[in-house]
């Protein structure tokens, strides 16, 4: 068992935290987000290579992403990989840059994006409240191994538990800007 380390636990709930912001980052709200083409790996050189090691991603207007390849030949498996990406994005090639008009989204679309922000959020409180378990068993080994006080043990466990509700008050807040931000509120 590990020796209780705030930092460390503080470090992991960030961590929940931040992994979340990038899950919610890479759903699509109707608005152009570079961050979208994030997970989009495209076949070059016989190898598979992530968007962004082969082209330059924007956002030239509010409803566009512009997608420059940097190497011409490499246009087309770019193409093919966005379109196979389930994205519901449809690209156009103008020869130099491939073109990605952000189409609107259904109402039944928004709705199944808010559950699944809901559904992300979750993920990240429990992988938060698990780290809380983590920090609240370290406290109570050191406290059997005679290492600090019980008065200690329970100064910690309050420390663990701001934290932790700190933590889950961000998620909300990320969770619930994101939904809006589907919702067009």
């Amino acid at each position: 068992m590990a020796k209780y380390d705030k930092a460390d636990l503080e470090r992991r709930m960030k961590g929940a935290v931040e992994s979340l912001r990038s899950d919610l980052g890479g759903l699509r709200t109707g608005r152009a987000n570079t961050a979208l083409l994030d997970p989009i790996t495209v076949e070059v050189y016989g190898s598979k290579m992530p968007l962004n090691q082969v082209a330059t991603v924007s956002a030239p207007e509010p409803r566009l992403l512009s997608v420059q390849v940097w190497d011409k030949s490499n246009i087309g498996p770019v193409e093919k990989a966005i379109r196979s990406a389930g994205l519901g994005l449809n690209p156009i090639n103008d020869g130099n840059n491939i073109r990605l008009p952000i189409p609107d989204l259904t109402e039944d679309r928004r709705k199944e994006l808010a559950k699944l922000v809901h559904s992300y959020a979750e993920k990240a409180r429990v992988a938060i409240r698990n780290v809380r378990r983590d920090g609240i068993d370290a406290l109570k080994a050191d406290e059997n191994k005679k290492e600090i006080s019980e008065d200690e043990r329970k100064r910690g466990e309050t420390e663990v538990q701001k934290l932790t509700d700190d933590m889950i008050k961000e998620v909300d807040t990320v969770a619930a800007q994101k939904e809006q931000e589907i919702l067009g509120k």
